[in-house]
């Protein structure tokens, strides 16, 4: 079982039909709207605020305990879009950070991208802080989870798609590039970027053009400029 926190995250679990085992809810929201749409939709305790705590700060008056959030194979994602003329998924190098995560998941949702793509090892996982701060996007996009990044590259490219890495010496602004047919989109860690293997394999290099004294964004405001700039470039 996983654990989310939060009205928001609760409520999109409870519209996206996810299996919720039990929700735990703040004493005082017993007659409140919220209490009765989780009361028709699962199991219910009423409990203290010292016990919500026990599960973190950031609780919000809601735990729930959910069945654990399962990937989607890459070939259910490539299927799932061989028809469509504009796809874009987003593969995520190396992000450890689950705050970054679920900000990009929530960004995703709200332009569309079609999937993330994340590997097994050396990334985060999907859990409660990335169901917390994604507000629920969590149960709308489509994430992937590889074990080897280059390789699945490989595949995806034979599937007829184009393969676009975020770097800070890349060739082009990212407002120059072409997003148009389908794409991956390639965020590396803010520490080290993308890695080598995978960056050899880019087709493109773009870059967010930096003029302060400070050289790089936090790769969630980076991942929102792409993702907007790629539903612009397609008319959206």
């Amino acid at each position: 079982m996983n654990i989310i926190m939060g009205k928001n995250a609760v409520t999109e679990a409870i519209k996206g039909g996810r299996t919720i085992n039990i929700i735990y809810l703040l004493d005082s929201h017993k007659q409140s709207d919220f209490a009765k749409t989780c009361e028709a939709n699962a199991s219910v305790k009423y409990v203290s605020g010292k016990f919500l705590q026990t599960f973190g700060d950031k609780h919000g008056g809601v735990v729930a305990e959910v069945k654990e959030y399962a990937t989607v194979p890459l070939e259910h994602v490539v299927q799932k879009n061989q028809n469509k003329e504009h796809v874009a998924l987003i593969m995520l190098d190396g992000l450890e950070d689950p705050h970054n995560l679920g900000a990009i998941l929530r960004t995703a949702d709200a332009t569309k991208m079609d999937a993330i793509i994340i590997p097994k090892h050396r990334s985060v996982k999907l859990n409660a802080t990335v169901a917390k701060v994604s507000t629920g996007a969590i149960e709308y996009v489509d994430v992937v989870e590889v074990v080897n990044l280059s390789q699945t590259i490989d595949v995806l490219k034979k599937a007829g798609y184009w393969v676009i890495g975020l770097e800070a010496d890349g060739k082009v602004f990212y407002h120059q590039q072409d997003y148009i047919g389908k794409i991956v989109v390639v965020l590396g860690s803010e520490g080290r970027g993308i890695s080598r293997l995978v960056k050899e394999k880019c087709d493109f290099l773009v870059k967010i053009p930096m003029y302060g004294h400070i050289t790089s964004l936090n790769v969630s405001v980076s991942a929102a400029l792409i993702f907007y700039e790629i539903i612009r470039s397609r008319g959206i």
